[in-house]
């Protein structure tokens, strides 16, 4: 089987193993007031925000099943979201639940520490910096990383990844806030 029939065949694994998911929205508010002549444009700024935390949180953790392998980055939306769309390199705030695709087991979640979470796309692993590219703010989004595109033959210490494991993330955005 060539790798895009492997691909496919994960990205219906993967959005079979997510029909059992609630679909959710892992967002974060970020209030951000700059000068008096702002505060109409950041009042809606964090009305969207807290609408996009609510309907994260309506939607609650996801449940993350074993999946195949895959040798290719897959996405799937889950949840379109309706705000704004990320572009390389901004900085976004999220909620996200990541699993070994080999066993489902959960090594990490922003759920389980009670918030959301702000980082750079250059500041993570490939396939975050690629896979969520495009996607709009309110949305959830399941990536499906290959090893080399997480972290590769050296997982962090303690962190019970194998080495050149395939991750799977569901991932809901909050807010872009570059």
């Amino acid at each position: 089987m060539n790798s895009s029939a492997r691909s496919a065949r994960s990205a219906r694994s993967v959005r079979s193993a997510l029909g059992a998911v609630s679909l959710c929205c892992v967002l974060a508010v970020l209030g951000a007031c700059s000068s008096d002549s702002d505060s109409a444009d950041s009042s809606t700024t964090t009305s969207a925000k807290s609408e996009f935390l609510t309907a994260a949180e309506d939607r609650g953790e996801p449940t993350l099943e074993a999946t195949d392998p895959v040798t290719e980055l897959v996405i799937v939306d889950d949840v379109v979201g309706t705000g704004e769309a990320v572009k390389p390199g901004d900085t976004v705030t999220v909620h996200y639940t990541g699993a070994s695709a080999s066993t489902g087991k959960v090594f990490d979640s922003s759920w389980s520490r009670g918030e959301p979470i702000s980082f750079g796309l250059d500041q993570v692993i490939a396939g975050w910096g690629t896979g969520l590219v495009g996607m709009k703010e309110g949305g959830r989004r399941t990536l499906v990383i290959p090893g080399d595109q997480a972290y590769g033959a050296n997982p962090p210490p303690g962190s019970g990844i194998a080495p050149n494991e395939t991750l799977v993330f569901t991932v809901d955005l909050i807010s872009i806030d570059s």
